[in-house]
C-alpha cells in the first residue's frame, strides 16, 4: 500500500512539472516589430471534455482593433488541477491576449 501511494506522488509530480511545456505563443501582424511596454489585452477559458475530444463552446477573446497582438495559449496550475481531479473527463486551457502599448514620441 505505502508502494502505491509513494508512485501516485511520484506521478502528481511529474504530471504538474510537464504542464509547463504545454505554451504555445503566436504572434500576430506586426507585434513583434512594434515597440512598446506589452500588457494583457484578454483573457479566456476553453473548457474540453474526454481528454481534450470535444471543445464546449469556443472561446472567445477580444484583439486590439489594429489586429497586432500576441495568443498565448497555455495550461496553467489551475488547469492541471481540474483536469487532475476530473481524470481528463473535464479540461481546460488559458488563452491570454497580449498587444504592446504605443510609443508617443517625446515633444522637442
Amino acid at each position: 500500500m505505502e508502494m502505491l501511494k509513494s508512485n501516485f506522488i511520484a506521478f502528481v509530480i511529474v504530471l504538474l512539472s510537464l504542464s509547463a511545456c504545454m505554451t504555445t505563443k503566436t504572434q500576430v501582424g506586426t507585434y513583434r516589430e512594434q515597440q512598446g511596454e506589452q500588457y494583457t489585452y484578454a483573457k479566456a477559458k476553453q473548457i474540453w471534455l474526454f481528454w481534450g475530444v470535444f471543445p464546449v463552446g469556443r472561446a472567445s477573446a477580444n484583439t486590439p482593433a489594429s489586429g497586432n497582438c500576441e495568443v498565448v495559449t497555455r495550461r496553467n496550475l489551475g488547469d492541471v488541477i481540474i483536469s487532475s481531479l476530473t481524470l481528463g473527463i473535464v479540461s481546460t486551457y488559458t488563452i491570454k491576449i497580449n498587444a504592446k502599448k504605443d510609443v508617443v514620441p517625446a515633444e522637442k
